[in-house]
């Protein structure tokens, strides 16, 4: 990845450690989720598939993945809160992988020592399962939702050597995202973070939509089924949507400046790609970084910055991590 002050990867699938290449193994995943053979179908060319418009289908079929690539034995979330796609999110984990190795002489750090922020977590808990999975470290996960934080501490909680990898904090300010919710001694190698999408609950029920009509299916008319295909309302939107959510960051992260090697968020509407740089230029980010991933035919990006010129990166690789990877 080059070091330039703002640089772009492209790629045509999915990150190369991504576990999920290709289509699905149902049988494989069937011999160690055995309910997950009730939602299997042959669909019109032939292929195995469930049906991704039911909410039941789409959270077993996490269950089974999460189970059979990361060991983790207990997984569920309540009804309608978020059920996110797996492939997707484990490539934004690996291509952070891929950023810290930048700083570590191409070896990407693993272990306890290295500590990732997610911000909004989520009830699903996803982006810690897969980064402690994949290289070992450790997350403090955050969320202004205590309903989805009890969520998450209960998948925790029910997995073996979980609770003392990934610690759960609630950000108590809909106004702020760091702001009051860090400590002065609190340092992190990684934030990250999938920021709400929408501008207001109208904004989100008109993507629901979209969503439906582009799996050839009309929405239900019960707002149970909507939020269960979509997801809560501080998971799909607030004030300003992504674009005021992600300033809002940006400009908080120049607060804590030194307490956190790359900041990043992923951006999905590529319109707003821009206005995050411009942001990133007011604040004077020393370095930027802008990453493309690929799923099939959905495109996204994550952008990347931090504070810290060369010598200090130098010596936060040096202290936390002492050139040591794997």
């Amino acid at each position: 990845m080059s070091t330039s002050p703002t640089s772009t990867r492209k790629t045509a699938q999915l990150h190369p450690r991504n576990r999920h290449q290709g289509r699905y193994d149902f049988d494989a995943l069937i011999k160690d989720t055995p309910e997950l053979a009730a939602f299997v179908f042959l669909n019109p060319h032939g292929d195995e598939s469930i049906n991704f418009a039911d909410p039941t289908a789409v959270k077993t079929l996490n269950r089974a993945l999460l189970k059979s690539f990361y060991g983790i034995e207990h997984w569920d979330i309540p009804a309608n809160y978020l059920c996110p796609p797996i492939p997707g999110r484990a490539d934004y984990v690996h291509y952070l992988a891929d950023l810290l190795a930048s700083n570590n002489m191409g070896i990407i750090p693993r272990g306890a020592t290295v500590r990732a922020l997610d911000i909004g977590v989520g009830a699903n808990t996803i982006y810690p399962l897969i980064g402690h999975a994949e290289y070992g470290w450790r997350f403090l996960g955050s969320d202004i939702d205590a309903h989805a934080l009890a969520s998450a501490r209960a998948i925790i909680d029910a997995n073996h050597g979980l609770s003392t990898a990934i610690k759960l904090r609630q950000q108590t300010s809909h106004k702020h995202i760091f702001q009051g919710l860090l400590s002065a001694n609190d340092y992190f190698d990684l934030t990250l973070c999938n920021p709400p999408f929408h501008q207001s609950q109208e904004d989100a029920l008109s993507g629901t939509q979209r969503k439906w009509r582009g799996l050839g299916k009309t929405m239900p008319k019960q707002k149970t089924a909507v939020l269960n295909f979509g997801g809560q309302n501080t998971e799909l939107w607030c004030e300003g949507g992504e674009a005021l959510f992600i300033r809002n960051m940006i400009e908080e992260s120049a607060t804590i400046s030194s307490q956190v090697l790359w900041f990043s968020t992923l951006v999905s509407k590529a319109s707003n790609v821009p206005s995050v740089l411009y942001a990133l230029r007011k604040v004077n980010a020393l370095e930027v970084r802008t990453v493309d991933m690929t799923q099939g035919q959905k495109k996204s990006r994550f952008v990347a910055w931090t504070f810290l010129n060369a010598a200090a990166q130098a010596t936060w690789r040096n202290e936390r991590w002492g050139h040591k990877g794997g």
